[in-house]
């Protein structure tokens, strides 16, 4: 069932460019290797003291994120809903391995092996942007055992085939223009970065990944392996005629944003057949944008570990 507000699809962030505790360190693969196995991603969690596995929240960011973006809902949902928080850096994404190839399929498989890795179960799993295809595409998967998931939050992203918009591929280019630059400082960084975008929030964001180093700046993301990748994050490895999942879901739209619209609305629905759709007035980064009203969606959608 959809329970939804009016859909506002106009010009956004989100349209152009919009990817906008304890520690458990993993050593980091700097070469890039092709698996066909998952491998170990790393995480930050949040973790109650009696209870490191039952009803966990695990975490996906988007596509040039981390996990360390989910920082201060990773505290506030352990505080309010007492249930151990993971975040997940996903391959080729933070401290995480680069590993080929960069598919959901793949990168699906690496979240599953999380979970059984660490014994997780009744998990309500939530994934922005890229990582909401993530996400989708594991609770999708024929394979997953019933007790594995208990809800699904998806951010501001759709079930949906398409290509990225090319904002993307000027992102690629501004970081091997960098890496090649042998700069030495964030700000001249951000001064071939403008040739790209001059949105100052977006640039930030990018600029997450960059690793500061006197006349070798570089970025911790494999630049060429992600760029290679890049037609691949506008597609999903399902049909509706494939598979569905049947358990609780919340879509999270940006009212700003047009990544959720009413072409795709359907699709998501036929995927997900029990979905409650949310509108927040924000463009795609929902999440940063309205941080207690997104907060609070969760919260309630989750609830408190009983």
């Amino acid at each position: 069932m959809l329970v939804s507000s009016s859909f506002q699809v106009g010009r956004s962030f989100a349209r152009r460019s919009a990817l906008r505790l304890n520690s458990k360190p993993l050593t980091r693969t700097v070469a890039t290797s092709r698996t066909k196995t998952p491998i170990d991603l790393h995480f930050t969690s949040q973790i109650p003291a009696d209870n490191k596995t039952s009803g966990a929240i695990v975490i996906l960011h988007g596509l040039f994120g981390s996990s360390r973006n989910w920082g201060a809902h990773s505290r506030t949902f352990a505080r309010n809903l007492q249930r151990p928080i993971y975040a997940l850096d996903l391959r080729n994404h933070g401290s995480s391995e680069h590993a080929q190839p960069m598919t959901y399929s793949a990168m699906a498989a690496d979240v599953i092996h999380f979970i059984q890795q660490h014994s997780l179960s009744d998990v309500s799993l939530i994934g922005h942007s890229m990582g909401g295809k993530v996400a989708m595409t594991v609770a999708l998967e024929s394979s997953l055992p019933a007790s594995t998931l208990f809800k699904l939050i998806v951010v501001d992203i759709a079930p949906a085939r398409g290509e990225l918009s090319d904002e993307f591929k000027g992102y690629i280019s501004a970081m091997k223009k960098i890496e090649a630059a042998k700069l030495s400082n964030r700000k001249e960084a951000l001064e071939i970065l403008n040739e790209y975008e001059k949105n100052p929030d977006v640039c930030a964001f990018l600029l997450t990944n960059l690793i500061q180093k006197p006349n070798e700046s570089h970025f911790r993301i494999p630049v060429n392996l992600i760029g290679e990748s890049i037609a691949e994050m506008g597609s999903f490895p399902f049909t509706p005629e494939e598979t569905q999942w049947t358990g609780e879901t919340l879509f999270i739209k940006g009212s700003r944003s047009s990544y959720i619209n009413r072409h795709n609305i359907p699709l998501a629905e036929k995927f997900f057949p029990e979905i409650k759709l949310e509108n927040l007035d924000t463009n795609h980064w929902v999440h940063s944008e309205k941080p207690n009203e997104f907060s609070t969606l969760v919260e309630n959608f989750i609830g408190p570990l009983v």
